[in-house]
């Protein structure tokens, strides 16, 4: 209903608009007449004296009259002047409805992005709540032999720290728009990555992941920002990846940057997305459809986090299919 209201005030701002346009032009338009008109009568006017006075002999000497071309070039410079002035004016209002377009767009995507984001949420909650709920249930009402109970055990742990991880994501997405303070010192890459490789292995069948890097790798960076940078872009590897899902990880440097590179066999990223992902509850395609989990946070906390370092991040294809993601932190 708002989307419905903000589209008419679109339209009648637009006609509006184009109002003033053709207004604009009917009274350059005029302006211009009359300017000539102006120009017409003193030329007559100072014809007449002349004649009377005898001082013009005939008509090429009265055109080439000082007189007569200083009042020319006048009249010449009045029409030029109505004529930019037009034109910067009939600019600004173009400009006026590019303006309102790109912030109708903006409303628009913002309101999908808000929609998507409550039923995105509201599925992430209700999931694991439900889940967890169920096995209580069960838990109460019949008694099980210990095989099970530690089969129902293990579901509901991993649901609560999926429950976690999800409220986490949002406590830190709120705390990178306000209070978020990074602590950098040197952190060593390889042990890092390596136990973030040994719980998402724990959790997660049919993944494989290399770390194609030295040992001895040092980085300087804040160490939870760090993991919570390479827990969001390989979760979202595999989150979209196919049934063998396989990531490479690896290191390389300049003078300015430790590079790190993350690329997966996915389903790849379109490139009119590429520069999307980043946003605040950006998610690829319709919630309504979309199989996949998510928030559309992680890649946002990714991108701010990087930036909180002063560093970037960029995305590509990989070959044959999937993604790169490329990390550069500062030295």
């Amino acid at each position: 209903m708002k989307i419905d209201t903000n589209n008419k005030l679109r339209f009648l701002s637009y006609a509006i608009i184009l109002y003033m346009l053709i207004a604009l032009i009917w009274w350059s338009y005029l302006l211009i007449i009359k300017n000539k008109d102006a120009y017409n009568a003193k030329i007559d006017l100072i014809k007449i004296t002349k004649l009377l006075d005898q001082s013009v002999i005939d008509e090429k000497e009265f055109i080439n009259d000082i007189d007569i071309l200083s009042l020319k070039k006048k009249y010449k410079s009045q029409e030029k002047m109505i004529m930019g002035e037009a034109i910067v004016l009939a600019i600004t209002l173009l400009i006026g409805i590019w303006f309102i377009n790109r912030a109708y767009r903006k409303q628009v995507e913002t309101a999908r992005q808000s929609r998507n984001f409550l039923l995105s949420i509201t599925h992430e909650l209700k999931s694991p709540i439900s889940s967890i709920k169920l096995i209580l249930q069960t838990f109460s009402k019949r008694k099980l032999e210990q095989e099970k109970i530690h089969h129902f055990s293990d579901n509901a742990i991993k649901e609560t720290e999926r429950l976690e991880d999800l409220v986490n994501n949002l406590l830190l997405a709120a705390k990178l728009e306000n209070t978020f303070d990074i602590h950098l010192e040197e952190v060593e890459l390889f042990p890092l990555l390596d136990g973030i490789k040994e719980n998402i292995l724990s959790k997660n069948k049919n993944v494989t992941i290399h770390l194609n890097l030295n040992e001895n790798i040092l980085v300087l960076g804040d160490k939870m920002g760090l993991i919570s940078i390479f827990i969001n872009i390989i979760e979202n590897a595999i989150k979209y990846s196919y049934e063998k899902k396989i990531i490479h990880i690896e290191h390389k440097e300049n003078q300015n940057y430790d590079i790190i590179s993350i690329a997966d066999n996915g389903i790849g990223i379109p490139n009119l997305e590429k520069n999307n992902i980043f946003s605040k509850f950006y998610r690829i395609g319709n919630e309504d459809t979309r199989k996949t989990k998510g928030t559309g946070l992680g890649l946002y906390i990714v991108n701010q986090i990087i930036e909180s370092h002063k560093g970037k991040i960029t995305v590509e294809n990989n070959q044959p299919q999937g993604s790169i993601f490329t990390i550069f932190l500062p030295k």
